[in-house]
């Protein structure tokens, strides 16, 4: 009896449900902050997963130093970003331009728009507060669709909040998921768009359910809007939204047509000295299998082998022997398994193969996996096989990396919207310290939540979680990937609903199914459509455990009941419809050798 609750308190299963009582529980119950909630459940997952008893809190400390130099940096610049934005007026820029170039007829598609564009760099309550002004002016001016336009904001910023980075969630599926930010961009406003079409459309149906006049706010008067001449202009205001958007979508588009699939495959130029080559692998042949050329002839087929030796007791290279010899080594940069630490013990490394050896190798798209084993064998045969890195595409990949890398494109953005933020407001080196300071410790809590979520993720998969759930559902199961999306989708609203924080639901919940060992062998598609499906998820549940539901309620001037009706009510659905379009995305864009 004692043996059997030993070996179930051992399970992975059970730590993980361990993990999510005490993220669930510390929250709900206790009250606790996400952070404590977090780090505490990393460490109790940690207690229970196999390793030395020494380094079961060492190992947390250092994967939550991992997770915070991830994504620290960005989370901090984004906060600075939003907080200038809304303090130099290029906020309230951008929504009036939207607003005159549709018109006060499709105030409505212009307001969703506006929370559309905001909610990226910006925080969803700060969207919130700057919009409802605007809608309660069109109000005063029409009197009707109070509710199409207080809802219209709402979908607008609650849809990229959830979907595009680098708010904090949708940056922290991402990086859990190891999925590229650009791409996690590009593709989650490919799903955002359409939802916001089709959102729009259901904020007009229940515009016309619920005819809610606009309630003055008891005891405070109305804010006064800023002069036109007291704002940014148009592109200024536009620069530090879009100039990251532009670079980190940039790297991303020249890094995928760089190392586009079998972009690493070794072509009839690349062996600069075939006498040389043949002689390496002659020579590792007769040798143990202790080194990095000894492995690449023990994973060469005899056949292969013995055509090396023939060709070197000839001294003929034919055309032929040259084709099939590439043959063979282009065979092995598919394998997985070609790396072994041992093999390259005495091998030197450059330093792009070091950084993919950093990944987790079964997670690696297949044209990362290609590269990283042609930098291998590059690394084996310095002087017989040429750097294919040295590409003229791969060239300009690597200058695209250096502006489109997401820290430098944030921390570009941020110095804009603070030198548009002095040039307007006319602040000292002081004052715009102050503000800035102000932005730091807002992102600096999100920073411990994001970097505690990454912690708890790494133990569940240091719990072994990944094979016991394949002991489960099955790794080769019909539909694997649409079972994972539903289950992403559903665990992620559960989580919204329990504890009512979309940001720390996406982390939990993409930490969660990390710990899986999710690729896109196993899923059919690119993982990132799992990321958009959990915030999908985490779009469904706002209610009155949710700060975003009283954000809406009192800003609103709404009851609670009406708040239930109309917000609520509206979120569940959006949540299905970006649900719907991921679905529809992964199968018809599956991305698969991105």
């Amino acid at each position: 009896m004692i043996h059997a609750l030993v070996e179930a308190a051992s399970s992975p299963l059970f730590a993980l449900l361990l993990g999510l009582v005490t993220v669930v529980g510390m929250i709900i119950v206790l009250r606790v902050n996400a952070f404590l909630a977090l780090i505490s459940a990393a460490m109790l997952v940690s207690l229970l997963a196999p390793g030395p008893p020494g380094e079961k809190m060492a190992r947390v400390a250092t994967e939550f130093g991992n997770a915070a130099g991830k994504i620290g940096i960005v989370i901090a610049m984004a906060a600075v970003i939003g907080k200038c934005l809304m303090d130099s007026g290029a906020a309230d820029r951008i929504v009036r331009s939207i607003l005159r170039l549709l018109g006060e007829k499709r105030a409505s598609a212009a307001l969703l728009g506006s929370g559309f564009v905001l909610s990226i760099p910006v925080f969803f309550d700060t969207v919130f507060y700057l919009l409802v002004p605007l809608a309660r002016s069109l109000w005063r001016r029409t009197h009707k669709n109070y509710m199409l336009y207080i809802l219209s904001i709402g979908a607008g910023a609650a849809i990229t909040h959830t979907l595009v980075p680098p708010t904090p969630g949708p940056l922290v599926m991402a990086e859990n998921l190891n999925v590229n930010v650009g791409l996690m961009i590009l593709v989650g406003t490919l799903i955002a768009l359409p939802t916001a079409a089709v959102g729009l459309l259901v904020c007009r149906v229940m515009n016309r359910l619920m005819n809610v006049p606009c309630r003055p706010y008891s005891g405070q008067p109305e804010p006064e809007p800023l002069a036109d001449d007291q704002l940014p202009a148009l592109w200024v205001a536009l620069l530090p939204v879009v100039l990251p958007v532009i670079l980190i979508s940039t790297n991303t588009v020249m890094q995928t047509i760089a190392d586009e699939k079998h972009a690493a495959l070794v072509h009839e130029g690349d062996v600069a000295d075939w006498p040389g080559l043949c002689s390496a692998l002659d020579a590792a042949g007769d040798q143990q299998p202790n080194g990095s050329a000894a492995r690449v002839v023990e994973l060469l087929p005899p056949e292969t082998r013995q055509r090396v030796v023939q060709a070197l007791q000839s001294g003929t290279y034919s055309a032929e022997f040259r084709q099939q010899t590439r043959d063979a080594l282009n065979h092995l940069l598919a394998d997985r398994k070609f790396y072994q630490e041992e093999a390259f013990v005495g091998t030197k490394l450059s330093e792009p193969a070091e950084r993919l050896l950093d990944l987790n190798l079964d997670r690696l798209p297949e044209a990362d996996v290609e590269q990283l084993n042609r930098l291998l064998l590059e690394s084996t045969f310095p002087d017989q096989i040429k750097p294919h890195l040295q590409r003229p595409w791969r060239r300009v990949a690597d200058v695209t990396a250096l502006l489109g890398n997401v820290n430098l494109a944030l921390l570009l953005s941020a110095a804009i919207a603070m030198g548009t933020l002095v040039r307007q407001r006319g602040l000292s080196l002081i004052q715009l310290a102050k503000t800035t300071e102000e932005a730091l410790m807002s992102g600096g809590v999100i920073i411990l939540i994001t970097a505690a979520g990454g912690a708890f993720g790494a133990m569940l998969r240091a719990a072994n979680v990944k094979d016991a759930v394949e002991g489960l559902v099955g790794s080769s199961a019909e539909n694997t990937g649409l079972v994972m999306l539903s289950i992403g989708f559903a665990v992620a609203a559960v989580m919204k609903i329990a504890q009512g924080s979309g940001t720390v639901s996406m982390i939990t919940t993409s930490a969660m199914v990390a710990a899986m060992g999710v690729s896109p062998e196993m899923l059919g598609f690119h993982p990132v459509y799992l990321a958009a499906a959990i915030g999908s998820g985490s779009l469904v549940g706002s209610w009155m455990n949710d700060s975003g539901f009283w954000i809406v309620a009192r800003m609103s001037g709404l009851t609670e009941v009406e708040t239930l009706k109309s917000w609520t009510t509206l979120l569940v659905i959006l949540g299905f419809i970006a649900l719907g379009f991921t679905m529809l995305a992964a199968w018809a864009l599956p991305l698969t050798s991105t």
